[in-house]
């Protein structure tokens, strides 16, 4: 049962939330990975998830994915079970390094055209959205040829010149704007990015802020973003999540970045986790 769209006292349809976490756990080997995490994604938020390597910021996007058995209850736009299902088509997801055969033949083009959703998905995802109130067709339009599409996103991402470059000919930061492009064109509910800029230089990640922010601003995108850089997350998200297994904060940039014992709290978490994987 999906709620209905959240009115202010003036009638007008305030933010609604596009992801609700809900007392998620997940384990490894009888090991917590993540322990007991709620919280709340609104349309259009950019949330910069934060936490040392192994706080089970991997693991929380591969639950929300469908990939990764939990308990407790995640939802999309209030649906869950069979309905979430629907919509798990529409989630725009970037993993940290995409693998592929340095041979593979395909051009910029293909690799996006992989992307696209088939017209039965698109249509049963986007009556479950209309019926909660959300916006859609947002980046295309009315435009509904998958090439037309293709084009669209290429554009976005500044890669339309390179079409019909082979992937493996493109540089580090080309091939992570594809693969932008390729979670893009179909036009997503949400985009899930785990750490797309890792190992990447300053220009390159300039380039991707700077795609992100447009998705974000222009196309309305809704984005959860994980990083380990602290400056960026304080210049480009608009909401910060803190986890290291426990969520110990969910909120405003601002909030998270003007409270001194958080900022310790999160730098004690990320050097205990360090000094773990030292020893081992």
């Amino acid at each position: 049962m999906v709620s209905e769209p959240r009115l202010s006292e003036r009638g007008i349809r305030m933010s609604m939330n596009v992801l609700d976490v809900e007392n998620v756990s997940v384990s490894h080997s009888g090991a917590l990975a993540i322990n007991n995490i709620s919280f709340s994604v609104q349309e259009g938020d950019l949330l910069g998830v934060v936490g040392p390597n192994g706080a089970g910021k991997t693991t929380l996007f591969r639950a929300i994915l469908g990939l990764q058995s939990y308990q407790g209850k995640i939802k999309l736009f209030g649906y869950e079970g069979h309905q979430y299902d629907t919509l798990l088509p529409m989630i725009g997801y970037v993993p940290q390094k995409v693998n592929f055969e340095p041979n593979f033949p395909a051009t910029v083009f293909d690799v996006v055209a992989l992307g696209t959703l088939s017209g039965k998905k698109l249509r049963k995802g986007a009556k479950l959205i209309q019926s909660c109130g959300c916006c859609w067709n947002r980046i295309f339009g009315t435009s509904s040829k998958d090439s037309e599409k293709i084009e669209k996103v290429l554009e976005i991402v500044g890669l339309e010149s390179l079409r019909n470059r082979r992937i493996s000919e493109l540089s580090g930061g080309e091939q992570q704007r594809t693969f932008i492009a390729k979670a893009l064109v179909k036009e997503p509910v949400l985009m899930i990015l785990d750490e797309p800029v890792t190992g990447v230089d300053l220009e390159v990640s300039n380039k991707f802020y700077s795609v992100i922010r447009r998705i974000n601003k222009e196309n309305k995108v809704t984005i959860i973003w994980a990083s380990h850089d602290l400056t960026a997350i304080s210049d480009h998200a608009t909401k910060v999540a803190c986890m290291n297994r426990d969520l110990f904060f969910h909120g405003e940039k601002d909030e998270f970045f003007s409270n001194k014992d958080l900022l310790k709290t999160y730098s004690e978490s990320a050097m205990q986790m360090h000094m773990h994987h030292h020893e081992l």
